[in-house]
């Protein structure tokens, strides 16, 4: 009897460790945030498999047990959250009973312009309208050595326009500053254009503002991957050879007309940005780049084009003389 008692003392020490020990984090040193979704309705044990499938419990069984034991079953919360190996069970529990966590995640488009950033953060309650336009005019961006000199940069852009990275960045909700927020777009633009492409920007004899003014307009006239690096070549021959490069989207840039229709009043606007009225490159970018293009401004493909243009199924037409692409705007842009 007593080695049957000192058995079952042994088995419950042994499973009271194991739920202590399954309840611990998957890896406290961890800097990598996981957005998951738990669907309305869900049950304890549809969440425990959800979480245990990210990688963010050691124990669907743990997991279980502890919200039982502590009472949450009916307390915890559908929805998204941003959660981290570096929790606990307990503490992952207790985000979703609390219904949000600290952080959100915030991502920011290729293609969109410093406007375009300021307004999706102020949807999303972060910044009041404009203070984000406001900072990049006015805050103190120095350590940042690759950015270009403001003179002559679009007044809503400034220096700034171009050198934010896109991607999905995690932000703290109560804890937002835009200044801060401005230089972890930079620090990325940094590690993935400045440092990654380090040597094919120092080989291609162009700048650096040059390359991101043009992978810009690539950025924005191009639709697939498999235009990038034709239209690229396209445009740098054009320029090369002193020709305008005819750009709707630096006009629109300017005017700040998105989607609306061009005029011909527009298209005569007196804006070193319009590249209708004036050869060579706008003053600067117009536009977030993405790495892919950037790429293809570094590794243009020559072709025997010097024209191109979209119709309204998006299908890129090329042509290589001024004859045929008007040929092209007759058929498809009629």
């Amino acid at each position: 009897m007593k080695k049957l008692i000192i058995l079952i003392l042994s088995g419950a020490a042994l499973v009271v460790l194991w739920y202590q020990v399954s309840l611990r984090p998957m890896d406290a040193n961890s800097d990598t945030r996981v957005k998951i979704t738990v669907p309305s309705g869900s049950s304890v044990e549809q969440i425990a498999n959800l979480l245990a499938n990210e990688e963010l419990i050691r124990s669907t069984t743990a997991f279980m047990w502890h919200v039982r034991f502590s009472g949450n079953s009916a307390n915890l919360q559908a929805g998204s959250f941003i959660l981290q190996p570096s929790m606990s069970t307990v503490e992952i529990v207790q985000a979703l009973q609390a219904g949000k966590t600290e952080e959100i995640s915030m991502t920011i488009p290729e293609g969109y312009t410093l406007t375009q950033i300021d307004t999706l953060l102020a949807k999303n309650a972060l910044i009041e309208p404009g203070e984000i336009v406001s900072c990049a005019q006015t805050c103190d961006f120095t350590s940042f050595e690759f950015l270009p000199e403001s003179a002559g940069l679009a007044e809503r852009g400034g220096q700034l326009e171009g050198y934010l990275f896109p991607d999905t960045y995690f932000v703290a909700v109560h804890d937002f500053h835009p200044k801060f927020f401005l230089e972890r777009l930079m620090t990325t633009f940094r590690k993935k254009i400045v440092e990654t492409y380090a040597e094919e920007i120092e080989a291609s004899g162009r700048s650096l503002h040059e390359l991101v003014t043009m992978a810009s307009l690539v950025e924005e006239e191009t639709r697939t991957n498999e235009e990038r690096p034709i239209v690229a070549g396209i445009m740098w021959k054009r320029y090369d050879d002193g020709r305008g490069l005819g750009i709707d989207a630096t006009v629109r840039y300017i005017l700040n007309k998105p989607t609306e229709a061009i005029t011909v009043a527009d298209l005569n606007t007196n804006s070193p940005y319009n590249t209708r009225k004036f050869r060579g490159l706008p003053p600067g970018p117009i536009s977030t780049i993405s790495d892919k293009s950037f790429a293809a401004t570094l590794q243009p493909a020559v072709s025997k084009y010097w024209y191109y243009l979209h119709a309204p199924d998006g299908q890129i037409h090329y042509a290589v003389t001024n004859e045929e692409h008007n040929i092209n705007k007759y058929r498809y842009l009629r």
